[in-house]
């Protein structure tokens, strides 16, 4: 179990990095077209490692209707919700829907996969995500930091983090059966075809990507290791480990992609940034350490 929770932490330091090379690459690539291309670069790179062997159980009906949801909601949706909800809101609003994941899983997964946290797990989770707000809105929300009213965009903002999480919700039982290559590509697959008519929307209004060397390289990087192996490594941690515990996880990736900000971007280091940290890695601390279950 340790091994999966490493593999948690792991990748989800490794998620947060994407948000730095994101806003790299978006200057130079439209938001759907990066979208799409991230998803099927992803599939070609799995697809090599998800041939099916003789051994392996058939999916279901059940199953490949919950990896087509994986896809079209946990990818496809997600991504959709993200970018409008970004044009109608603000940036500091939109890394809320980081909270809105683990919050939407915790509060989902007793309902729909009967897992819940222990009391000792839920007061790390509590922390955890305190300090997540604390960094992401950087302030005490009506107290020393106000946010906008645009509720528009909040709204879809808070659907893309629901989008995100049902990834995990419908993922969870299907991978207690079947090897996590196999759906992650399919799940790819399935959110590409879904987003391919906004794609070749945008195509049509006379978006273009401008290929430079960033570019590309930031699409690559996107593509291989955020797509397609970020997901492979939390599908696989995701068949041994309750989708509540994993969502504690989540909270790792705001306080990464804001110490990579200000060192790579120059974006703002607070004390609020110092102090919601150390609550993530408390929460985290109490949730997972000695004696956890």
């Amino acid at each position: 179990m340790r091994r999966a929770y490493l593999a948690l932490f792991g990748a989800n330091v490794v998620y947060a990095t994407s948000y730095v090379v994101a806003r790299v690459t978006l200057d130079a690539v439209p938001p759907p077209t990066l979208a799409i291309l991230r998803l099927v670069i992803g599939a070609l790179v799995l697809a090599p490692l998800a041939r099916p062997r003789p051994s392996d159980p058939a999916l279901s009906r059940d199953d490949r209707r919950a990896i087509a949801w994986m896809g079209i909601l946990g990818f496809a949706a997600a991504y959709a919700f993200s970018n409008w909800g970004i044009a109608s809101s603000t940036a500091t609003n939109a890394a809320l829907l980081i909270v809105v994941e683990p919050v939407s899983l915790m509060l989902m997964s007793p309902l729909v996969l009967g897992e819940r946290l222990t009391r000792r797990e839920g007061v790390g989770a509590a922390l955890a995500i305190a300090g997540t707000v604390l960094v992401v809105v950087n302030g005490i929300p009506g107290v020393t930091a106000a946010l906008a009213p645009h509720w528009r965009g909040d709204s879809l903002l808070v659907l893309a983090g629901v989008a995100y999480a049902s990834y995990s919700m419908f993922g969870r039982r299907v991978l207690a059966g079947h090897a996590a290559t196999g759906v992650t590509l399919r799940s790819l697959l399935w959110g590409a075809a879904t987003l391919l008519p906004l794609a070749l929307a945008e195509w049509a209004t006379g978006a273009r990507a401008v290929w430079t060397a960033t570019a590309i390289a930031g699409t690559l990087y996107l593509s291989v290791v955020i797509t397609a192996l970020g997901y492979l490594v939390w599908n696989w941690a995701l068949r041994l480990v309750p989708a509540p515990k994993a969502a504690i996880f989540l909270n790792v990736q705001p306080i990464v992609g804001a110490l990579l900000g200000a060192a790579l971007l120059d974006g703002p280091l607070t004390v609020f940034t110092i102090v919601g940290g150390m609550g993530i890695v408390t929460g985290l601390a109490v949730a997972f350490g000695r004696g956890a279950g």
